[in-house]
């Protein structure tokens, strides 16, 4: 699962679909600025997305590492009093 949510949230793969989709749309003749609209909003949207995405992650280890500190102080704490 975490490796498609990494896969999902690459801003290579989404300018590539935004890529696809407005030579799609080219293609079939819409209007130009339709395209550039469509195109500039999925960028904005997989952007925002890894941005979601990777201070999630960031915040994730953080506590983790916060909860690690607080484990060896508490360790350190029950070692003090048996000495």
């Amino acid at each position: 699962m975490g490796e498609l949510v990494r896969k999902l949230s690459s801003r290579k793969l989404w300018a590539a679909v935004a890529g696809i989709v407005a030579g799609l749309a080219m293609v079939f003749g819409l209007d130009e600025n339709v395209i550039s609209t469509a195109a500039g909003a999925v960028v904005t949207i997989a952007s925002v997305i890894t941005y979601i995405v990777t201070e999630g992650k960031v915040d994730t280890e953080s506590v983790g590492r916060a909860a690690e500190a607080a484990r060896d102080a508490a360790d350190a704490l029950r070692n003090a009093g048996k000495e």
